[in-house]
């Protein structure tokens, strides 16, 4: 089986981070595999698990993205290709990435493609749909389980608060959800071993697209406002619920 992973490098929510005009000032940030991509590697390992195959994990990036590369490759994917985007990667949106993926893609053969849900910087989830749409195969979205048997995968999604039973055949993509599974850390051996599995890296010249133009631009990137700090309502409680209504009425205008 033919298993692909469509990563992505982002910096760490849970670290502050700081702004440098309309973007992050990679600096002062600290970057990591996107959190929804380590469900999609996991969920690769144990599909090689019960079929074979191979595992390769994929990414649009600068020369940088080789360290989460070889995070995943100790994580258990057995090959990495890095398209070098380095000097246009600012340039481009989900559609620009969507479409050189898919132009590597259409050279490979593939069974199986997994990528995670939604990106933690971007949050629009649409670059794998794009690329599954551009490669004209099958996806679900948002899955929180997966089995296959022979050339026919049975896949549950999430679908707001309840499950949704889906078949689809190979190949076909799919973006894994929390709950998919608990991505294992990278061991020692696995460390070791990433170092010697191969990292391709690749120029946007290689990949047989013609046309990479974004769609799509950003006008302005702020940060979220301070919130400010919550108020405890005194007294009697009939006389807490006036008051808040008031808070709702008179000043934050929510009820007329």
């Amino acid at each position: 089986m033919n298993i692909y992973v469509l990563m992505k490098r982002t910096f760490d929510t849970e670290e502050r981070i700081q702004l440098q005009g309309n973007k992050i000032d990679e600096e002062s940030a600290e970057f990591i595999i996107n959190p929804y991509d380590e469900y999609a590697i996991e969920e690769a390992v144990k599909l090689k698990e019960e079929h074979d195959g191979e595992i390769v994990v994929l990414t649009v990036g600068d020369e940088e993205s080789g360290k989460e590369l070889r995070t995943a490759l100790a994580m258990g994917a057995d090959r990495a290709v890095l398209i070098n985007a380095e000097d246009d990667y600012d340039e481009f949106d989900s559609t620009s990435i969507a479409k050189i993926i898919a132009g590597y893609l259409a050279e490979e053969e593939v069974d199986v493609i997994l990528a995670g849900n939604v990106a933690i910087d971007g949050g629009s989830g649409s670059v794998a749909p794009a690329v599954a749409e551009l490669l004209n195969i099958p996806y679900v979205t948002t899955a929180v389980e997966l089995t296959i048997e022979g050339t026919t995968a049975y896949i549950t999604r999430d679908a707001e608060g309840d499950t949704e039973k889906v078949t689809v055949q190979l190949p076909f993509l799919m973006t894994c959800q929390q709950g998919l599974n608990e991505p294992r850390y990278p061991s020692l051996p696995g460390i070791m071993k990433a170092k010697k599995k191969p990292l391709d890296e690749l120029e946007l010249d290689d990949i047989d697209v013609d046309d990479f133009k974004a769609l799509t631009s950003v006008n302005n990137v702020t940060m979220p406002e301070e919130k400010a700090a919550g108020r405890i309502l005194d007294g009697e409680l009939n006389a807490q619920v006036d008051e808040l209504v008031g808070i709702l009425f008179n000043d934050k205008k929510i009820v007329g």
